[in-house]
């Protein structure tokens, strides 16, 4: 389970009820919600939140560092709260599922430095994909 709400109390961050709503629902493993999918989920806990307010909430936590927002094709962008633990996403090409994988290895070992192109790289982010269990059942 990821400590995006131990996180953000140690930071300070002034945790209004709206803002634990939204880090609640986003805290766990392979969390990988839309702004709606988080909004619906805030709702069924707070009534009176708004869209606004958990799109702002998402903006500030992608601002902070604290949650990482995920683009994998041309659907919703997507929060992810692991911010903080290295990981790479593998994605179902059919419905988009996405689960967090952790494979062994230094992914910039195998990028050789012709390939580098002079670039100082800060930042790795890998995708794999493929078809799910459930996809592949249907």
């Amino acid at each position: 389970m990821s400590d995006l709400l131990e996180r953000l109390r140690e930071r300070g961050w002034r945790m209004t009820a709206q803002r634990r709503v939204v880090a609640e629902v986003l805290d766990g493993d392979h969390v990988h919600l839309t702004a709606d999918e988080v909004h619906a989920r805030a709702v069924a806990r707070l009534p009176e939140i708004s869209r606004a307010t958990v799109y702002n909430t998402l903006g500030e936590m992608v601002t902070l560092g604290e949650v990482i927002e995920v683009s994998t094709d041309r659907r919703a962008k997507r929060y992810d709260p692991n911010a903080h633990h290295p990981h790479h996403h593998l994605v179902c090409a059919r419905c988009g599922a996405i689960k967090d994988v952790h494979p062994t290895g230094d992914p910039l070992a195998s990028l050789p430095d012709a390939e580098r192109f002079g670039f100082s790289i800060s930042d790795v982010e890998v995708t794999y994909r493929g078809t799910c269990p459930n996809c592949a059942a249907a």
